[in-house]
């Protein structure tokens, strides 16, 4: 009795730590959810008020609002194609090492310019403009090199496969299509009927399948007559003689 009361208690134990755990899984998940949306959220609010500032601000401001759409959106665009293509191929793992390094600068050089906005004194900042441009083409152009290689990559084995499946669907539909190949496979030929020989010049008809014309009769053959005279009756002794006609 006591052995059962311990397992009894020892599942209600299990249980219990199994729906604790899911629990705080479920809660963790939610929560990542949440923190995913609103960091989602966050970021579209900020493009869209860099973009706004882009159109709407003049000088030096307004071109640092340009520069961080421009970094933010190229560094994006390659951060999600890299992971897409690492899901699909392991040879990107490496590819996705060096995008890290690069968000290192791409990050800091963004939180530069996001400083930069609220500087008062103008004229520093149309100074530092140059560089902060060249270094945002280079990183931009860095990352747009990556993203394009892995398109070109991924697109390149999308090719490949396809052809790959095109062979094998060509030498299926051969496969279903056998009796065309086996009518078109040269079979020995039949000879055909052949017409009828001419006559030889001794007149032989060798091989000839037409009837053969009657040929007239020569003259050491004698004619026979058309029609044969009728052989005499046969007489029997039980028969009587005829009688003569009497002439009176």
């Amino acid at each position: 009795m006591e052995a059962v009361i311990t397992i009894v208690a020892l599942l209600f134990v299990l249980f219990l730590a199994l729906g604790v755990y899911a629990t705080v899984k479920v809660i963790g998940a939610a929560k990542r959810g949440v923190d995913r949306t609103i960091t989602q959220a966050r970021r579209t609010v900020e493009d869209h008020t860099l973009r706004a500032k882009s159109f709407a601000q003049l000088g030096p401001a307004g071109e640092l609002a340009q520069l961080r759409l421009k970094l933010r959106t190229s560094m994006r665009a390659t951060q999600e194609a890299l992971h897409a293509g690492a899901a699909e191929d392991e040879s990107l793992k490496e590819s996705l090492g060096l995008f890290q390094r690069l968000s290192a600068h791409g990050q800091e050089l963004d939180a530069e310019l996001k400083r930069l906005e609220s500087e008062p004194d103008r004229a520093a900042l149309a100074q530092r403009l140059p560089s902060l441009r060249e270094r945002t083409e280079r990183i931009t152009a860095s990352a747009d090199s990556l993203r394009w290689a892995a398109r070109d990559r991924a697109r390149r084995f999308a090719e490949d496969d396809l052809d790959s499946l095109g062979t094998q669907i060509d030498v299926e539909t051969g496969a279903l299509r056998h009796w065309t190949t086996a009518e078109s496979s040269p079979t020995s030929p039949t000879s055909p009927p052949s017409w009828p020989e001419a006559p030889a010049a001794d007149g032989e008809t060798e091989g000839q399948t037409w009837p053969e014309t009657p040929r007239t009769h020569s003259a050491e053959e004698p004619p026979r007559p058309a029609i044969t005279p009728a052989a005499p009756r046969p007489t029997y002794p039980w028969q009587k003689k005829p009688r003569p006609e009497s002439t009176t």
